[in-house]
């Protein structure tokens, strides 16, 4: 039972993904494109003035959202690959556990960022 949640979570995060990756490319990537649309300023990107356009909580929101599935989608993907190599219990709970903390470490810096980045 407790697999087959897990399993769920990771299904649901890579729809989440799904959609945010597209809100992410259709902002930072296609921008020429789709500029106006998406609020995105004249010129470059990652220049100080569009930064600063997106800095806000909504962007904040947005990218703690974009980095927990991520991070969810991915460790857990990577937890099942390494499971199939092993047959042993406690060594499945120690990668559980390893890919955890990991999970934790990167998704604090992450946040961090995009509080930093929300306050410009």
């Amino acid at each position: 039972m407790r697999e087959t949640k897990l399993w769920s979570w990771h299904i649901l995060a890579g729809v989440f993904l799904f959609v945010l990756l597209g809100a992410h490319m259709c902002t930072m990537h296609l921008d020429e494109v789709l500029g106006k649309l998406v609020g995105a300023s004249e010129g470059e990107v990652l220049s100080f003035g569009a930064v600063a356009d997106r800095a806000g909580p909504a962007m904040g929101v947005f990218y703690l959202l974009f980095a927990g599935a991520a991070l969810y989608h991915g460790l857990y993907g990577l937890r099942n690959i390494l499971c199939e190599l092993t047959t042993k219990e406690s060594v499945k709970k120690a990668l559980g556990s390893v890919i955890t903390v990991v999970g934790v470490v990167l998704f604090a810096y992450g946040a961090y960022a995009a509080v930093a980045s929300a306050s410009l």
